[in-house]
């Protein structure tokens, strides 16, 4: 489950009501996604808080932008935060989409490739196994709780990202707009070859997608209404044509047929989007992931 961290009105009490019931279970991991020119929490601040208010699911970042911060500090930074919460954390990590982010840190947008975030992520990975990167008397700590660093998943829907990956990345942190668990196969495929290509274990398998559950008109709406604010980057007309295909809207019933489809593909672990920071979506779905 996500963390309805693009919703407008958040404060810590809704914040932490929504960490404490996620981790209450049935679920196995509590996301959340970054940005900057936007008004959601600071990712690595909010890790802090989220490895204090919960003790039992993973912490999984869907994604951060390394390019977007200083490789060293957001090593630090992600240690950090494996050590508070006792090995918990995964790193998803991916380039971004928006420019605006990249020019509100006055980061260099030609570094937003998979080449400047593979540069990142060796850097990130050196310090994480304490190797000393400058002439400094210790190398940079704490060492993270997980030997050689946190897992890492590329986010990614795209075949030539995904392969590039495979050298240094654990699993894909992938979304799907559309719920075609066949195309979404076709991409697993991809890692699957990529991984086994590279001689290493086979990848982690997840993807995402936003969710409102309700009656058929209201929980579209809402979807819409939640897609209208975050791609805010996005023509609004554009956003419009979208949405009516876009995520899940409906019953709890049709939520475990959909989740039952990306099961029978191979997905590891399907990350849910809230499109509102309402706790009864969150609970309903609860019940829903109880069922499988």
């Amino acid at each position: 489950m996500t963390m309805p961290v693009m919703e407008p009105n958040l404060d810590a009490g809704v914040l932490a009501a929504w960490a404490q019931a996620i981790d209450e279970g049935p679920f196995s991991s509590l996301c959340w996604g970054e940005r900057i020119a936007f008004e959601n929490p600071e990712t690595l601040t909010l890790l802090g808080a989220l490895a204090a208010w919960t003790d039992r699911a993973r912490l999984v970042t869907t994604v951060i932008v390394p390019q977007l911060h200083d490789p060293v500090m957001l090593a630090k930074a992600l240690a950090t935060g494996d050590m508070l919460c006792g090995g918990r954390l995964v790193v998803g990590i991916g380039i971004g989409g928006r420019h605006e982010d990249y020019q509100a840190v006055g980061a260099d947008v030609a570094t937003q490739t998979m080449r400047g975030m593979a540069e990142r992520v060796a850097i990130m990975k050196r310090v994480w196994a304490g190797e000393k990167i400058t002439e400094s008397v210790l190398p940079v700590g704490p060492s993270p709780v997980q030997p050689g660093g946190p897992p890492l998943l590329i986010g990614s829907i795209g075949p030539k990202t995904i392969r590039s990956a495979s050298a240094w990345a654990d699993g894909l942190a992938g979304t799907t707009l559309d719920l075609d668990a066949r195309k979404q196969n076709e991409l697993f495929d991809v890692g699957r070859a990529a991984w086994a290509e590279a001689n290493k274990p086979e990848p982690h398998l997840t993807t995402s997608f936003w969710f409102a559950l309700g009656s058929g008109s209201e929980a579209r709406d809402q979807v819409h209404r939640h897609l209208r604010r975050y791609m805010n980057w996005i023509p609004a007309e554009y956003v419009d044509a979208m949405a009516p295909a876009t995520g899940f809207a409906g019953s709890e019933e049709e939520l475990l047929a959909v989740l039952r489809s990306f099961e029978a593909i191979g997905t590891d672990e399907i990350q849910l989007i809230p499109t509102s920071s309402d706790l009864d979506q969150l609970r309903r779905a609860a019940d829903v992931a109880a069922a499988l």
